[in-house]
């Protein structure tokens, strides 16, 4: 088990404030529309949704964001938006949130990745997806690139949020490995399927139970398979470290000529899992960028993901509500 004491604490949550973390990868657009369901329709059998309310959130990568922002760093979203209506909202959400936008390119080729949720008498009825998949071309890239060149010996850390929407291209992910490394800057991997072995020689690289099931091609079924297959990650992409995160079953922290060490989930009341990824890992950057180790920052990380767990919908975490939270258990 992870011992924190109060004070280590406190010189890690003061380590929090104005941290700038770069977060790249698929910028997303969350759309829901709330309503009342009280005819069919007679143009089809499908029930008619009187919309009673319509908002807009932060998805993706600009949610890891937001997270950042609300730990009390300072976030610098790098990714893409299109030029329509969404990119617009996307947009004044940015604005009004206080986060810069200076690295946030419009690309009029491709939409803006939007989900857009219609939801009726609380029940999830449909979901609609606007995006493409295409990677970036290569002027697009290159502007992503240029932006984080030019900002990189002010940063923190970086955040490689990637969704397989097209941000983090081959090149892109290999190009800003190699500079974040020459320039000694924390990246930290929250990956998906494709480019899954593209993210070498990185600080922490984060998948959770799926990706890696799908990627190995291994099952997991015990303890056993979890410590086979963090040992696997950790060669095959050189990483510092690895942070399987196994929902309920907690977290898995594999560090280089280490012992493996678990932790327990910390979600008292599970009631919406959604988000719990990015949550987890922008708490454990700001974590490590703050002077915390690895078990350190995978301890506030794992709590920090059990809280937003227990907040329905897509909920940041809160840098009071965390350590106020964690001061509690460690009394």
């Amino acid at each position: 088990m992870i011992k924190i004491s109060a004070k280590r604490l406190n010189t890690l949550k003061a380590g929090f404030k104005n941290l700038k973390i770069a977060v790249i990868g698929d910028m997303m657009l969350d759309c829901y529309f709330w309503g009342d369901v009280k005819r069919i329709s007679p143009e089809a059998p499908v029930p008619i949704v009187e919309v009673e309310n319509e908002f807009y959130r932060f998805g993706g990568a600009a949610n890891v964001a937001l997270n950042i922002l609300k730990l009390g760093g300072i976030p610098h979203p790098i990714g893409v938006i299109g030029s329509d209506n969404y990119g617009a909202i996307f947009s004044s959400l940015v604005n009004e949130t206080g986060i810069t936008d200076a690295g946030i390119v419009t690309d009029d080729s491709r939409p803006t990745t939007t989900k857009t949720r219609v939801i009726a008498d609380h029940q999830h009825m449909v979901r609609i997806d606007k995006e493409s998949k295409q990677y970036l071309n290569k002027e697009v890239q290159n502007k992503v690139y240029k932006y984080l060149e030019t900002h990189i010996k002010e940063l923190n850390g970086i955040i490689l949020q990637d969704y397989n929407k097209g941000v983090l291209t081959p090149w892109l992910i290999e190009k800003i490995i190699s500079l974040a490394n020459k320039n000694k800057v924390l990246v930290t991997v929250d990956p998906k399927f494709n480019n899954f072995f593209l993210y070498k020689n990185v600080t922490v690289f984060k998948p959770n139970r799926k990706e890696a099931e799908d990627v190995l091609g291994i099952k997991i079924k015990n303890d056993e398979d979890i410590s086979e297959v963090g040992q696997k990650l950790l060669e095959k992409l050189n990483a510092k470290n690895v942070l399987l995160t196994l929902g309920e079953g907690g977290i898995a922290v594999f560090e280089k000529g280490k012992t493996e060490k678990r932790m327990p989930t910390k979600a008292r009341k599970v009631a919406d899992v959604s988000g719990a990824g990015d949550t987890v890992i922008s708490t454990l950057t700001m974590a490590i960028a703050s002077g915390a180790n690895i078990l350190e920052a995978s301890y506030l990380a794992n709590y920090a993901g059990g809280l937003v767990c227990e907040e329905v919908g897509i909920v940041p975490i809160e840098i009071d509500k965390l350590f106020n939270t964690v001061a509690e258990e460690i009394k």
